[in-house]
């Protein structure tokens, strides 16, 4: 998976994210209080300028706009974005108001304290116009664009329409991180990434279950004229609820939280990259859920690159339950999976009657030229439909976990129409796979992989063995005895 080609422009609250780390060993004799002793300070770029470190991170590219002030805790911002080489620094910096910076006291892997700097006064009309300018210079260069509203003063009503208005009429994606209750601030956004407690302040809702958030979603949704919300829900996972197209959700893994702090940064990020590249809404949204869950088991702001997230849905994967028999929406699922983490899917089908060496060959074939092999099993009334009505001799059960064995098949699924179509459609394999007993023209759904950018492999068969031939051999004994 490689983001190397895709910039993200990045504009909001900019801050100086401060980690001192110490030891607790007694309390002051001035007040009732724990005495820190420091042994360990970190610096960082904070706010939007996490989120830009998380898309460098993941392998992209990043341009950072927003406010810095004209002072020293703006010199130390500079100089930590200076070691971040794939970070364009596009800083405004103003003498009105100070660079803000939050600086967090921690103990035993835990916050005991922290301490804000920062102005609330509103941005100056110079400030705005100045944000504005930067940004536009900027945008040409980008395929995505956050917006990530922390609720400093940055994200005014003159920027945040200046910026969504000027990504619609460019087709450009733009991701917004909310921070007020009112959504309809960012009318005209492509997707809005609220928490639970975020997107219950902004519909008035309660979130008790998947209904309800789709419920709230829905509603907050209308109200920004936003084509998308992803809730984040915590131990719950995601939840994607488009204005069209399928609602779905992806659950969480089980895992040991140190720290959420910049989880959201984390998961607006890996969206932004995922649909800059092209990848589907579900893609994506399985990207960012395995990327926030690998920086919350990290403590402070942190960071997750690639590897790691692609390891993240690898156990992912690897956790979840095993079924021979596949239904289309886990299969699908599945193949989302296999493909975010950059492997080829291959497809192949049939009714697989009575297993033979001849399907044997054409598994291994068909595994032999992709990464993962699914295989189609037409459904018990499909086969009576091509076969006639004395098949098929084993169920659909039965063939299920006869295939489901073969060590050449990753996964199974079945369809009930008269050939696979729909499902390919469906599935949108990189590789279908058919015996050379068919044309390329005669392999149904060939069109649809080739025009995906896929490509039909037509392989040998191992001769002498049909499923026909041996019901045959079976029901005539002396056909048996001679081998014939």
């Amino acid at each position: 998976m490689d983001f190397s080609a895709i910039t993200v422009l990045c504009i909001g609250d900019v801050m100086l994210d401060r980690f001192l780390y110490g030891e607790m060993e007694r309390i002051s004799p001035e007040a009732p209080v724990p005495v820190l002793l420091l042994h360990e300070k970190r610096e960082m770029p904070g706010g939007v300028g996490n989120v830009a470190s998380n898309v460098i991170s993941l392998g992209g590219r990043a341009i950072l706009i927003g406010l810095a002030g004209d002072d020293t805790i703006g010199v130390q911002l500079k100089h930590a974005l200076s070691q971040k080489t794939d970070i364009e620094d596009c800083l405004v910096v103003t003498s009105h108001r100070p660079t803000i910076c939050k600086t967090r006291y921690i103990a035993a892997h835990q916050q005991v304290v922290r301490a804000d700097e920062e102005s609330r006064k509103p941005l100056t009309l110079a400030e705005t116009e100045e944000l504005c300018r930067v940004f536009d210079a900027g945008l040409e260069r980008a395929q995505a664009v956050i917006l990530s509203d922390y609720g400093k003063g940055v994200c005014n009503e003159i920027l945040v329409g200046h910026v969504i208005a000027a990504c619609r009429a460019r087709s450009i994606p733009v991701f917004v991180d909310p921070k007020r209750s009112d959504f309809g601030f960012y009318r005209g956004a492509t997707f809005i990434t609220p928490n639970a407690r975020e997107l219950a302040l902004a519909s008035g809702m309660a979130q008790d279950d998947d209904e309800a958030v789709e419920r709230a979603a829905r509603q907050v949704m209308e109200e920004a004229e936003a084509d998308a919300i992803l809730a984040t829900r915590s131990e719950k996972g995601m939840m994607f609820v488009p204005r069209k197209g399928k609602v779905f959700s992806v659950p969480a893994r089980a895992r040991e939280v140190f720290d959420v702090s910049g989880a959201g940064d984390t998961v607006i990020a890996t969206m932004a990259l995922a649909v800059g590249a092209g990848m589907s809404p579900e893609q994506a949204t399985r990207l960012a859920n395995a990327a926030a869950g690998v920086v919350v088991a990290k403590l402070g702001t942190a960071t997750a690159d690639i590897s790691e997230v692609l390891e993240e849905l690898q156990a992912q994967e690897t956790s979840s339950p095993d079924i021979t028999l596949l239904t289309r929406s886990r299969m699908k699922t599945q193949v989302e999976r296999w493909k975010a983490l950059g492997l080829t899917v291959g497809f192949t089908n049939g009714c697989f009657d009575i297993l033979h060496p001849g399907h044997v060959s054409l598994l291994a074939a068909a595994r032999a030229a992709c990464d993962r092999l699914v295989v189609a099993l037409n459904d018990d009334e499909s086969v009576s439909r091509l076969k006639g009505p004395s098949r098929p001799v084993n169920s659909l059960a039965s063939r299920a976990a006869v295939i489901a064995a073969v060590r050449h098949v990753d996964a199974v699924v079945s369809f009930g129409e008269d050939t696979p179509l729909e499902l390919i459609r469906d599935l949108r394999p990189d590789v279908l796979v058919k015996g050379s007993d068919y044309t390329e023209e005669q392999v149904v759904g060939a069109n649809v992989v080739k025009a995906a950018g896929g490509r039909v492999v037509l392989a040998d068969l191992k001769a002498g063995h049909s499923t026909t031939d041996t019901i045959r051999r079976i029901n005539s004994p002396d056909l048996l005895k001679s081998g014939t």
